[in-house]
């Protein structure tokens, strides 16, 4: 099973150029069945990977673009009104979020209103709608794209939102080297007519889900985590700065996404433990993003990054 995902990630990889860690990373969140928060400037290829994806898994894909007009039914679906004979009857429409692999374009682009109507969703993989809930599919995952917020025109999305995302991804400009070969890449699929590679299917996903539900972590890795969590809330003892860096730190579901996000790059690193490198492997995209930074970290010019960064430095890994 494992070399089948292995083939399918490197299917992807071929199909974004220079951006292979966004690739391993996305597929750690697709094998926790967890979610995804793309973030970079515009034309640096995150619709692009979110639908090569999608054109190598068998899932139905839905694509919702956020706009300022957009409306929570818009997203959900909603009750309308039917002509059946001579009565009329109310029938739920299922909105896009009803699919498998949800790509959630610019997404702080729509007021909190409309983003806060993914909440449910994403936690309890279900939809309330006047009343009654409406289950979503046993392959859910929603990948959201957004602008940097410094852009014009994006919202910043609630914490509570945020904190719904496995994993917030960067990606960055490609090496010369890299925009090459894409430019040789985009010129060679207009003669193509599907993607090359054979296609994942939902069963190979939970089959290897599966087997990731066996890797074991030990005492001590669950204390590490634990300590790195625990490190964004009070800070540590022996550093300053990051009590002095952090407003808000992660809360339970950064430990619980840190678990569930190390058990996998241990398996695809052929393992059947988690060791503390796993931890770190996965430390910036599973934390970065749960930190609300303080005004002193703002005014000094460090990011989230940074900031986990000298967490990793400063929490000691327990014996």
């Amino acid at each position: 099973m494992k070399n089948t995902i292995l083939e399918f990630e490197k299917h992807i990889g071929d199909a974004v150029v220079g951006q292979e860690t966004v690739v391993r990373q996305i597929l750690i969140a697709l094998l926790a069945d967890g979610h995804v928060l793309l973030e970079s400037l515009p034309g640096l290829a995150k619709t692009r990977t979110v639908k090569a994806i999608a054109a190598r898994l068998a899932v139905t894909m839905r694509r919702i673009q956020f706009t300022p007009d957009l409306l929570p039914s818009d997203i959900t679906g909603g009750d309308t009104l039917l002509q059946s004979g001579t009565e009329r009857v109310l029938q739920f429409q299922p909105g896009p979020i009803f699919g498998n692999l949800i790509l959630a374009d610019e997404i702080n682009r729509a007021p909190a209103k409309v983003q806060s109507a993914l909440l449910e969703a994403m936690e309890e993989r279900q939809v309330s709608v006047s009343g009654k809930t409406h289950a979503m599919a046993d392959l859910f995952m929603v990948m959201a794209t957004q602008n940097p917020i410094e852009q014009e025109g994006t919202y910043p999305l609630p914490e509570a939102q945020m904190d719904r995302f496995l994993l917030k991804i960067l990606i960055t400009y490609p090496t010369p080297e890299s925009e090459q070969a894409m430019l040789r890449l985009l010129r060679s699929e207009t003669k193509q007519t599907s993607p090359a590679g054979g296609t994942l299917s939902q069963e190979e996903v939970f089959a290897a889900r599966r087997e990731i539900e066996n890797v074991s972590v030990s005492p001590a890795v669950d204390a590490y985590i634990v300590a790195l969590v625990n490190g964004t809330r009070h800070g540590i003892a022996s550093d300053a700065d990051l009590s002095r860096w952090i407003e808000v730190g992660a809360s339970p579901r950064g430990a619980i996404g840190l678990d569930r996000a190390a058990r996998v790059h241990a398996w695809l690193e052929d393992r059947d433990f988690v060791t503390p490198d796993d931890v770190r492997a996965v430390a910036h995209p599973v934390l970065r993003h749960r930190l609300v930074l303080s005004y002193d970290a703002n005014a000094d010019g460090i990011d989230a990054d940074r900031v986990v960064d000298r967490l990793v430095e400063t929490t000691p890994v327990p014996a």
